[in-house]
């Protein structure tokens, strides 16, 4: 099993999301349709212990690597994030599951979240594919994911069922390998 690593810049610190210190997210997990398009539900404290349960258990089955996000420009915890979906024979993950506080949105923040996940993916886990799926009526992460770089690839039509009931479109996108090299210098250059 991979160890979940600790991941940081001058910016964000990642560490591994654990029962010791999920609890730091209560108060963001709050937030009013903080995860409106996922179908996911962290809105208790007994729903996000749930949702973390989830989380470790992938990590124990070795198909995700969940982190708890840390600004440490405001010194306070900011959301989580994780890779999932690991699939460690054809070297293709995901990122997603993100979710991060009203205050922090729009800082940059996540865009440093995602630098060190993409370089973490492609220059030491050396995977050939990260993949992003986002609910095709939320135009604010496919704009951050087109921002840094990802590929519109396609659709899945109708394919996840949302807590509200709605099913959702699924839009994919994706970044390869051969195209991390110009997308770390077109998009990351001050990191």
């Amino acid at each position: 099993m991979t160890q979940i690593p600790t991941l940081e810049n001058e910016r964000v610190l990642l560490s591994p999301l654990t029962l010791d210190n999920y609890e730091s997210l209560l108060p963001i997990a709050k937030e009013k349709d903080l995860i409106y398009y996922s179908p996911s539900d962290i809105s208790t404290p007994e729903k996000l212990r749930t949702y973390v349960l989830t989380a470790i258990e992938g990590y124990q089955n070795n198909d995700t690597l969940p982190f708890i996000i840390y600004d440490k420009l405001n010194g306070q915890y900011a959301g989580s994030t994780r890779f999932g979906l690991i699939n460690w024979k054809n070297l293709v993950l995901h990122i997603g599951w993100t979710w991060i506080g009203g205050n922090f949105q729009g800082t940059g923040l996540n865009q440093h979240v995602k630098f060190l996940m993409l370089k973490y993916a492609f220059e030491s886990l050396d995977f050939e594919k990260v993949e992003f799926r986002i609910d095709e009526r939320n135009q604010k992460s496919r704009k951050a994911v087109e921002k840094i770089g990802g590929q519109l690839e396609g659709i899945l039509r109708r394919d996840v069922l949302l807590k509200d009931g709605f099913r959702r479109n699924t839009c994919c996108y994706g970044i390869l390998k051969s195209e991390w090299s110009d997308i770390k210098d077109q998009h990351f250059k001050s990191f």
